[in-house]
């Protein structure tokens, strides 16, 4: 695997604004200035953009904090991004993900000790990055957990971190370092 295929801003690059965002994101997160803040701020406009949507969806959503960790983890290791799942790891854990839950969530929507609604989640998860879409049965299923609002908070959730992995990956940005 190659470096990081476009360097992180400083505040000349990155402007003041998300600059200091970032390293105040790294204090709250125990690590140094996330790099995929300092790398998307390179596009100011975008990133401020960016920065609105996302607040909406976490932590500003109205689905369960647990369960849109639960969904996001699900997400990162689906596609294969250390970056969001180890930054997913720390956030999750204040919201009550602990160990058991990391290995249910890598082990996937036939584990066991799922309960239902985690099941019905994470199997859309990976219905969705498997097919673009649910099928009726994993629509249903989702359904008997979620209402109309969260179902689609939940495909914008799924469809914005799944964006995040690609833009991640592609980038072969690596988890931030511990502070």
């Amino acid at each position: 695997m190659t470096g990081q295929r476009i360097t992180p801003g400083g505040r000349a690059e990155v402007g003041l604004f998300a600059w200091a965002f970032a390293r105040i994101s790294g204090r709250v997160t125990g690590t140094k200035p996330p790099k995929l803040f300092l790398t998307m701020a390179r596009r100011p406009r975008l990133f401020r953009g960016w920065l609105r949507f996302a607040a909406r969806l976490m932590p500003g959503g109205t689905l369960p904090r647990r369960d849109t960790e639960l969904v996001i983890l699900r997400v990162a290791h689906v596609r294969e991004c250390a970056y969001e799942f180890e930054h997913h790891r720390r956030l999750g854990a204040r919201a009550g993900v602990g160990a058991g839950d990391l290995r249910r969530i890598q082990a996937g929507p036939d584990d066991p000790g799922l309960t239902p609604r985690e099941r019905a989640l994470l199997n859309a998860v990976d219905v969705l990055l498997a097919q673009r879409d649910l099928d009726d049965d994993s629509w249903a299923d989702l359904r008997a957990h979620l209402d109309e609002p969260s179902a689609i908070e939940f495909l914008l959730l799924v469809g914005h971190y799944d964006m995040l992995a690609t833009f991640l990956n592609t980038l072969r940005i690596t988890p931030d370092e511990p502070r």
